[in-house]
């Protein structure tokens, strides 16, 4: 078996330490709540091989590599069906899970930030996810309000999922090495099945306050509801990046009442 070229336009990175690989599985610890994990991007198989020595785990892969596929497909020939060719941002999950499920991966760093609203469309079925993302944007996405760093990813995913930063993985355990540090990060769906606001408007306030984060929530938010309908709350003075995910359900419900009136 010929040994698969990491493509640049891909995003890819091949990890080659099975120590890092082995942690990151380690990080699946809700496993008594699914049993099917999908690993996204399983390049050569490195945490693949760890994930099916796995009994209570029925591993899928998909990996738009079709280089990769074929490797796979020679490598684990067990998987049959399981492995699929294709793109996982436009694949839908809920025609190959029917319950709950993991992702788990070693994802390409250009596509971070899809990948992610990826898990958030599947929240409601999509139990944890384990992934090593570039450093910063793992960061990003575990930051809190009141830093630089803390943003619409940070919102949304904390709405739903409680967040880890797990560790930090350097550049020469790669291959090629990225430029950058790497970060391994664990999301567990919350308890909130769905959030004591309109979610529709959580979003839309969420977003237009960091589209426009300099300004204070008064300006950035005038095209979510007009101005003159604002009235004096708090939270109209602050900046986004001021605000809790408890905050942005807060100033939600308010702005709800205001639309009413």
């Amino acid at each position: 078996m010929s040994l698969v070229k990491a493509k640049k336009h891909l995003g890819q990175h091949f990890l080659t330490d099975k120590r890092i690989a082995e942690r990151i599985v380690d990080g699946l610890v809700h496993t008594d709540q699914y049993r099917q994990v999908l690993e996204v991007g399983p390049g050569m198989g490195i945490l693949t091989d760890i994930l099916l020595e796995r009994e209570n785990l029925e591993t899928f892969l998909i990996d738009i590599d079709v280089e990769s596929v074929a490797f796979l497909a020679q490598k684990y020939p067990q998987l049959g069906e399981r492995l699929i060719s294709g793109d996982f941002l436009k694949l839908d999950l809920t025609s190959i899970f029917k319950g709950k499920f993991a992702v788990i991966g070693n994802f390409p760093y250009n596509i971070s930030s899809q990948i992610l609203f990826k898990i958030l469309e599947h929240k409601d079925h999509c139990v944890e996810m384990v992934g090593m993302f570039q450093k910063e944007v793992a960061e990003r996405c575990a930051s809190k309000s009141g830093t630089k760093e803390y943003g619409i990813l940070s919102v949304l995913i904390q709405a739903y999922y409680d967040i880890e930063y797990l560790f930090t993985v350097k550049p020469g355990t790669f291959n090629p090495p990225p430029k950058v540090n790497s970060g391994v990060i664990r999301l567990s769906r919350n308890k909130m099945e769905t959030l004591p606001c309109d979610e529709k408007l959580f979003w839309r306030a969420v977003k237009g306050g960091f589209n426009q984060r300099r300004k204070t929530l008064r300006n950035a938010l005038s095209g979510t509801i007009p101005k003159d309908k604002m009235d004096d709350h708090l939270f109209f003075d602050k900046r986004a990046e001021q605000l809790s995910v408890e905050d942005f359900i807060e100033l939600t419900n308010h702005l709800t009442k205001l639309v009413e009136v």
